[in-house]
């Protein structure tokens, strides 16, 4: 996703309006006619005290010089700052990076996940927290990225990536959109979506989630591998060690 024009920046509209205080609800729109209104920007704007346990574990291992790949509203950018990290926010909504600055984070850019390049630096970790996995969108622009960020991460680097196990569910209108992307040659969990909130509508975006045999296959051969799992099924994060 390219970045975000304000009339398209539905999401961080959403979290600024959180952010000073008013009660909001986002809508996110799968391309099959599918709805669900979500209290996505009250979590993005969470504090430690009220992350679920495997959250907490996975950023006790960030380390060094870290990128936060869609860092929202900086809830783990922030954390991983005040723990003396050196730490680069990024993310295509103009309005969520303003929200994340007026919170304290200190190194932000408007970037998308296809424009991080070796201009940004080397880093230790990349994290993609809040099922950020799935700015990946696809198959194939995964192993892109994964081989990109492996010319711009030091030897021993981290990804910590959290996605949701897309099979754990027994809903019918879930299943059958599974299978619908299974017919047309995608990944069963390769979503379509747009964020809708007021007058603001997000462009249409891929958005990937998978199991953890499909986040292995993906990583296969890029140069990373998977080292631990934790899990708040069918939520999971994934510490991925460079090769």
């Amino acid at each position: 996703m390219s970045i975000l024009k304000d009339h398209e920046d539905a999401q961080g509209h959403a979290i600024y309006d959180r952010w000073k205080g008013k009660e909001v609800r986002e809508i996110i729109e799968r391309e099959d006619g599918y709805l669900d209104a979500t209290d996505g920007p009250e979590q993005y704007l969470s504090e430690y005290k009220d992350w679920p346990l495997h959250e907490k574990k996975a950023m006790k291992l960030a380390k060094g010089k870290v990128l936060d790949i869609g860092s929202g509203a900086g809830r783990h950018a922030i954390y991983l700052q005040n723990k003396g990290l050196d730490v680069l926010g990024i993310d295509n909504s103009p309005m969520a990076l303003k929200v994340a600055k007026e919170r304290g984070l200190k190194k932000t850019k408007l970037l998308s996940i296809t424009q991080i390049t070796s201009k940004l630096g080397k880093f230790d970790t990349i994290t993609m927290m809040g099922h950020n996995f799935g700015l990946f969108s696809n198959f194939k622009r995964a192993r892109w990225l994964l081989k990109r960020f492996h010319s711009i991460t030091t030897n021993d680097a981290l990804i910590i990536a959290e996605t949701l196990d897309i099979y754990d569910t027994d809903k019918p209108g879930h299943l059958w959109y599974q299978e619908y992307n299974r017919k047309r040659g995608k990944m069963s969990g390769q979503l379509k979506l747009r964020v809708r909130y007021k007058k603001y509508i997000n462009p249409w975006f891929e958005y990937l989630m998978v199991s953890k045999e499909e986040m292995e296959e993906i990583l296969d051969g890029t140069g990373w591998k998977v080292v631990k799992y934790l899990d708040h099924l069918p939520h999971y994060i994934a510490i991925i060690k460079k090769e």
